[in-house]
């Protein structure tokens, strides 16, 4: 299978490489190309650096990944999975892997994200696409268990590989040294983090995270990864809505 890893923490994120190396040692062909700089929170845009619509492009070699090729793009990670779809890392990937992301992506929210925002992008181009996500928390400790979230990531391969094309599966992990089979869940309305708007006197705001107080909803992806559980949950792109009566 031709991979294509990505990300929106940046090429020089360790779970990036750490995920990939995953890839390469399942027996897939390789291609890393992930943002020049950080770029979470960008969803599926696809925002681009430089002018007349021209992006850079920079190879570069990743740690422990001698011989896989590997891209710095001064791009979002949705414009990022949108070339890969046309050729522009070499041949066209038919799995996409988003991750490994510093910091849990379940909810509603995941509307918000590049990591997500990758894979929904690549699922629309014909791939299977997972997203891969560490819940390292607002007060994450000095070496995150990414091996952890590679392992299980990797669990999910070969099951990856025999879903129809257009697939996404958006899996989360706990951030400690061992973890269970992911579970099936679907997304909660809103996770253990939220963004929250912190608005100032001169009109300008601040955007900052904060731990949500309250019950979160039983069953879902928020509450079984508050309870040290991996989850998954297979996600859809944009589609219309039939059922609407308007």
């Amino acid at each position: 299978m031709r991979a294509l890893i990505t990300n929106d923490d940046g090429i020089d994120s360790p779970g990036l490489a750490a995920l990939a190396k995953g890839a390469a040692e399942h027996g897939w062909t390789v291609v890393v190309a992930a943002p020049a700089a950080e770029a979470s929170g960008t969803s599926a845009g696809l925002t681009g650096a430089g002018g007349a619509g021209r992006v850079a492009v920079e190879r570069r070699e990743l740690p422990g990944l001698a011989g896989v090729p590997a891209f710095a793009v001064a791009a979002h990670p949705g414009l990022i999975a949108l070339a890969a779809a046309q050729g522009t890392f070499g041949d066209v990937p038919e799995i996409v892997l988003s991750g490994v992301n510093h910091g849990a992506n379940v909810g509603r929210a995941i509307l918000h994200s590049g990591t997500v925002g990758a894979a929904l992008t690549a699922s629309i181009n014909g791939a299977r696409a997972l997203a891969v996500s560490l819940d390292v928390g607002l007060d994450p400790g000095p070496r995150p268990h990414w091996d952890t979230a590679v392992a299980i990531a990797a669990s999910l391969f070969d099951r990856l590989t025999e879903l129809p094309a257009g697939t996404v599966l958006n899996l989360n992990v706990p951030d400690r040294a061992e973890a269970g089979p992911p579970k099936r869940t679907g997304l909660a309305e809103f996770g253990a983090v939220r963004s929250h708007i912190q608005n100032g006197e001169d009109g300008a705001f601040t955007l900052t995270a904060v731990t949500v107080e309250g019950e979160l909803s039983p069953g879902s992806d928020a509450r079984l990864l508050s309870e040290g559980h991996a989850t998954v949950t297979a996600l859809n792109s944009v589609t219309e809505d039939p059922d609407l009566d308007w």
